[in-house]
């Protein structure tokens, strides 16, 4: 029965990886048209995001505005058994130059759970520093993040939903129907699309 079940888990984590793999990697350049769809695209889904956001969250607005920067990102999820994975797009926007930086995130989804489901992300960077190392870098999400995060859910903060972390940065996970309080993502990497940029 063991044997059993440590075969069908290194199954589900092969067929993680490889699913990760194919979705994360394309292996044909885009036309110009193609990267200005891309680019437009991304766009979009960062001001449909902000909107509905600031429609449920209405403080959000003023911590975007007067952030650093913000990023946002639109994941595609997908869980099979305990395992499960995301990768998506986005861009980081610098509050003062306006400059727009096009990014990849992946992601490794733990928990029980089957399935398919799409949700946003939306970070705010309150400093310079966190920003700056985010876009020239990249940044890794591990649990010990989540660990440290706060939930500002019922703090008398006037920003519920949102999760704000010791660097100097703050995240809210949206979905169809409304902001998710409590972000439930761990092991998620964003980095910058050499290809759109």
């Amino acid at each position: 029965m063991m044997k059993k079940q440590t075969r069908n888990l290194r199954i589900i984590v092969v067929m993680t990886g490889l699913c990760l793999g194919i979705l994360g990697c394309s292996t044909t350049l885009k036309s110009q048209s193609e990267k200005n769809t891309a680019r437009d695209s991304v766009r979009a889904m960062t001001e449909q995001s902000l909107d509905q956001l600031y429609r449920e969250e209405p403080a959000a607005r003023n911590a975007v505005a007067n952030a650093t920067g913000y990023a946002v990102f639109s994941d595609l999820g997908f869980k099979a058994m305990f395992l499960g994975g995301a990768h998506g797009k986005g861009m980081a926007v610098n509050n003062t130059t306006k400059q727009e930086t096009f990014m990849k995130m992946s992601e490794f989804l733990p928990g029980l759970g089957v399935g398919v489901e799409k949700y946003r992300l939306v970070l705010i960077f309150e400093n310079p520093d966190a920003f700056h190392k985010f876009v020239t870098s990249g940044w890794e999400f591990g649990a010990d993040a989540v660990a440290a995060a706060k939930d500002n859910k019922g703090e008398g903060v006037g920003i519920a939903g949102v999760m704000t972390f010791k660097n100097g940065v703050k995240m809210y996970q949206l979905s169809d129907t409304g902001v998710i309080v409590g972000v439930s993502i761990t092991g998620a990497k964003y980095h910058k699309d050499d290809e759109l940029n």
